[in-house]
């Protein structure tokens, strides 16, 4: 046995043969790829071979000789394997459990292929491109006399196989994912042998009433994601799962549901109409660890009597509850989710609440719950996602360092209340799930254990301007909104510390002083909101170089200067930087005025011909001026006075001036008289 070693590598298709003793492989949860080798499935003592959840990938075509072949078990599950399912599979005649889901065959097939398996208890084609034919030939409608379990979930049915009806020992039975519509068929609820039903994730609409008395082997329900309607839910006296989340139940919730729940420990009615007031009956189901009545109508209070000791789920988001939360939690309180969010809730938080020391999730988002920051809950350790949106919280958020710190903290949620006072940079300091990424996952409670079965927690958030719900709470997602409070002073550098951080939101706030180049450091960084405060200062040139930036808005504030034009800043809209008056540059139609050195703008001013390249100085120009007429003065007159032919010349000029305009003076005098 190598199961879960790590292994990785292909599996050589060479001298498995000489394994005469081989009776179990099994290989399952390791990193093996390559193909699978033929030769494993002709060695004559092996019985069982599980390969499950690897790499492997290819088809499984070939001639293979399985005439002697002893094999029972075949689990060939969670692979990359495709093309049709190979003909010699149906020629193992000793077969007995038979899994081939979650890969990428393809093809067409009937059902009567698999009468040639007379041992067949297990048969699981689930989750692959098969289109299967499971309309029975007569001859096979009691062809499978040992199946005990049948998985045909996405296989493209449009109708349940009518032989399942008369198979003795059918106990589990998946049809999920496919297009079945119409009623459920009445046998399913009088059979008296299945245990699980899985029809989720089809068309049905009617549940086929009037029920009968469920069987009590029936303890798994899920009927989630169909259209079904009606008044009454299918409650087996012990049932242990039991969901009818996302149909068109509405109805109000009957006064004697909880003497139904005495086994359960998953109920969910979520996504439905159903309306009225909790009934007090649900304090009988002692067992329950999940309740999720989310999405509903259901009205008054919460009751005490709801905070069941083993609950660890309770999930009452989107309905019309009043009053406040219960102040009363067990002693030994073992909530992992509490989700209230969008009620009509009051009051404050109860102190008991940090009893529960594995809480992870805590949603109460829009309520009117009017208190302060709870600093009673910083002891939790374990907490997860704080979502405190919309409500009516005030004062500072600064809690003791002594009071504990929440080191797995990854999604919180302070917007739109009344948080004030200066952002405390030793409680940004203390969530240490936003400083390196953790291990990929998902946020999600398994109770039931060895099972698939498992409840999913789910949260909105604002992300890049947008609200989306998350269905999966991945545990690498971390996101900060603190928007729409009055959070004051500057942008703590701390949070530059926060390098697996994806989301942040610190708009509609009275920040101020400049933009932290220490943001420039959160590497992962996917969307950044510090719009509407008072940051002033130039665009920190850091923040470019953030790769995953994809959503920036840092509009109206009092940001000066030109916007660095690199990287990531020109793949920006002109409305992320609006509202910054003293901003220029792409991508706002404002351009920047051409700025230089001292030196370069003295040299500007001068006209070229003042430079000191040659020519004279401004301030010497100026003070020759005089003295160059004074010299020329008396270079002319020296020369009129001492040189004889020159002064006669000059007078002769004068004469004939002066005798010209004489002339010119009687001509036009004349002229004028004439016309007079």
């Amino acid at each position: 046995m190598l199961y879960r070693n790590a292994l990785t590598g292909d599996v050589k298709s060479t001298r498995w043969e000489e394994l005469l003793s081989l009776v179990n492989l099994d290989l399952r949860h390791n990193s093996l790829d390559g193909t699978i080798p033929l030769s494993l499935i002709t060695i004559p003592s092996i019985k069982a071979i599980e390969i499950s959840n690897n790499q492997f990938s290819g088809e499984l075509s070939g001639s293979v000789n399985v005439t002697c072949c002893q094999l029972s078990a075949l689990d060939l599950s969670s692979h990359n394997l495709d093309g049709p399912i190979p003909v010699y599979v149906f020629e193992l005649r000793g077969l007995s459990y038979l899994s081939l889901s979650s890969n990428n065959f393809s093809g067409s097939l009937h059902i009567d292929v698999f009468q040639q398996l007379k041992n067949l208890t297990y048969l699981d084609l689930s989750h692959n491109g098969l289109s299967v034919n499971a309309t029975a030939s007569t001859s096979a409608l009691f062809g499978f006399p040992t199946l005990y379990t049948l998985k045909l979930a996405s296989c493209q049915l449009s109708s349940v196989p009518e032989f399942l009806q008369n198979l003795p020992l059918l106990s589990y039975l998946d049809l999920s994912d496919n297009r079945i519509q119409g009623e459920i068929p009445k046998w399913i609820w009088e059979s008296e042998y299945i245990s699980y039903v899985n029809l989720s994730f089809n068309f049905f609409e009617k549940l086929g009433e009037p029920l009968p008395n469920l069987s009590p082997d029936l303890t798994v329900i899920d009927l989630h994601r169909n259209k079904l309607q009606g008044q009454t839910l299918p409650l087996p006296p012990t049932s242990i799962y039991l969901d009818f989340s996302s149909n068109n139940f509405s109805s109000v919730l009957e006064n004697d549901i909880g003497k139904h729940l005495a086994s359960t420990i998953f109920l969910s009615l979520s996504n439905n109409h159903f309306h009225g007031p909790l009934p007090e009956s649900i304090c009988k189901a002692q067992s329950l660890e999940v309740l999720d009545l989310s999405n509903n109508s259901l009205m008054g209070t919460i009751p005490q009597f709801l905070m069941l000791e083993n609950l660890k789920v309770l999930n009452l988001r989107n309905n019309n509850l009043t009053g406040g939360i219960p102040h009363t939690l067990p002693a030994a309180c073992l909530l992992r989710t509490l989700d209230v969010n969008a009620n009509l809730l009051t009051g404050k938080l109860p102190i008991s609440l940090a009893k529960c020391s594995m809480l992870e999730v805590l949603d109460i988002g829009n309520n009117w719950i009017k208190d302060a920051f709870p600093c009673q809950l910083r002891n939790i350790s374990t907490l997860r996602v704080l979502v405190l949106h919309s409500n009516k919280f005030h004062r500072p958020i600064d809690c003791p360092v002594i009071s504990g710190t929440w080191k797995m903290l990854q999604i919180v949620d302070l917007s739109f209340n009344n948080f004030s006072s200066m952002l405390p940079a030793d409680f940004l300091m203390s969530w240490e799930a936003m400083k390196v990424n953790l291990h990929f996952d998902h946020l999600q409670y398994p109770f039931l254990w060895l099972s698939d079965l498992y409840y999913q927690d789910t949260v909105r958030v604002t992300f890049k301007g947008l609200q989306l719900e998350l269905m999966k709470i991945l545990t690498v997602f971390t996101s900060i909104d603190f928007s729409s409070n009055r959070f004051e002073g500057p942008i703590p550098e701390a949070l530059g510390d926060l390098q697996a951080l994806y989301y942040l939101n610190l708009s509609h706030n009275v920040l101020s002083g400049p933009i932290s180049p220490s943001l420039g450091k959160i590497r992962q960084l996917e969307s950044l909101d510090l719009s509407q405060n008072y940051l002033n200062g130039t665009i920190p040139v850091q923040l470019s170089d953030l790769n995953f930036l994809s959503f920036l808005n840092l509009s109206y504030n009092q940001l000066v200067g030109m916007i660095p034009a690199r990287k990531q800043y020109v793949t920006f809209s002109e409305g992320s930087l609006e509202g910054n008056r003293g901003l220029c540059g792409f991508p706002l139609h404002k351009s920047c005025p051409i700025t230089r050195n001292p030196e370069e703008a003295d040299a500007v001013s001068r006209p070229k011909y003042l430079e000191d390249n040659g020519w004279i100085d401004m301030k010497l120009f100026c003070m020759s001026m005089p003295l160059g007429f004074v010299v020329g003065l008396r270079v002319f007159c020296g020369t009129l006075i001492t040189i004889r032919s020159w002064r006669r010349a000059y007078c002769r000029f004068w004469d004939d001036l002066l005798s010209g305009l004489s002339e010119w003076y009687r001509f036009h005098r004349t002229f004028i008289v004439l016309l007079a």
